[in-house]
This record gives structure tokens, C-alpha cells and sequence, in this order.
């Protein structure tokens, strides 16, 4: 069976991205285990908004795996990257995670995310801790979200003050 993992960025403070979606203070003078990470998925889910902010940053990021992109508005079943689904979130992942293959990325998208944290359906989480306070933006986790208790698998500093946290639910 198939792992969901939540693999995200986030800025001291707790935001994901600034208000205006801009991720600008992300730190890329180093891999800090992508490259490792993105070989062991096959498969991504995110939100239509998460989906429209990469589509902004020119060429489509996650070639040669296959993406679902979860939307009510958009009314096609696909583009030339990602398949759009607009059923029940928690059915779709639960069955995706039973299929064979590698894991899955949660990529983002704080309504997925959410619904994903209140049906339990994630699995590990890797947090990479920016050293930078933000003030103000999207949040990691959004309010009133159930309680989880998470068991730290690993952690791992590195010299520009970014930390990554690796954690299993349950």
C-alpha cells in the first residue's frame, strides 16, 4: 500500500507562501533531499490553486508523474500534465493509496490538506522549517483541525539554518 506524504515548506511562523501566493523566500542554493524524495512518489495530488501558482512558474515542475489536481470549477477531465478530479476527496485518495506504486505527494492546498488531516489519511509528514518569519500568508495548517499525535521519525539541520522534520502518523 501507498503512502500519503505531505512534503512542504514553511516559513518559521508557520505560512507556506506569502498572501499573494509568492514563494519567493524558499531557499534553492541546495537539494535538502528533493531529489531523493521526488524519486520515491509516482503520483501528486494538489488543489486548483496550487496548480494555477506553478503553472506561473513556467515549465510544469512534475513531468513524469502522474498528477491529479482536485477542483470543482474546472470542467475538463485532463491537460498535458495533470487529470482533474472533481468526486470525493477522501474516497479518491483512500482508493490511490491502495493501487500499486510508490507513494504519494500531498503538494498542497490548505482545503485538501485539511480534509486529508480530518480523515487521517496522512501518512508521513516531512516539514522543511525555513529560519524566516514571514508575518503574515497562507498557513501550513489551517484552524480547527483534529488532534494528531505524530511520531518524529527523523530530523535533519543544515548549515543555512533550514531544519527538516520527518514525522509518521501514528
Amino acid at each position: 500500500m501507498s503512502q500519503l506524504i505531505l512534503y512542504i515548506a514553511s516559513s518559521l511562523d508557520g505560512y507556506i507562501a506569502r498572501t499573494s501566493g509568492e514563494v519567493d523566500w524558499l531557499f534553492t542554493d541546495q537539494d535538502y533531499g528533493y531529489t531523493d524524495f521526488f524519486a520515491s512518489i509516482d503520483r501528486l495530488l494538489m488543489g486548483r490553486s496550487t496548480y494555477e501558482q506553478l503553472l506561473t512558474f513556467g515549465e510544469y515542475p512534475y513531468s513524469g508523474k502522474q498528477g491529479f489536481v482536485f477542483s470543482r470549477t474546472i470542467q475538463r477531465d485532463r491537460d498535458e500534465n495533470v487529470n482533474f478530479v472533481a468526486g470525493d476527496l477522501v474516497s479518491f485518495v483512500k482508493n490511490l493509496k491502495l493501487q500499486d506504486g510508490k507513494d504519494i505527494w500531498l503538494v498542497g492546498g490548505a482545503a485538501i490538506a485539511k480534509t486529508c488531516l480530518e480523515n487521517n489519511l496522512i501518512d508521513r509528514f516531512i516539514l522543511s522549517i525555513h529560519p524566516i518569519i514571514l508575518g503574515e500568508g497562507l498557513a501550513l495548517f489551517p484552524q480547527t483541525l483534529p488532534t494528531l499525535s505524530l511520531k518524529l521519525e527523523h530530523s535533519k539541520t543544515f548549515e543555512t539554518g533550514l531544519v527538516q522534520l520527518t514525522y509518521s502518523n501514528g
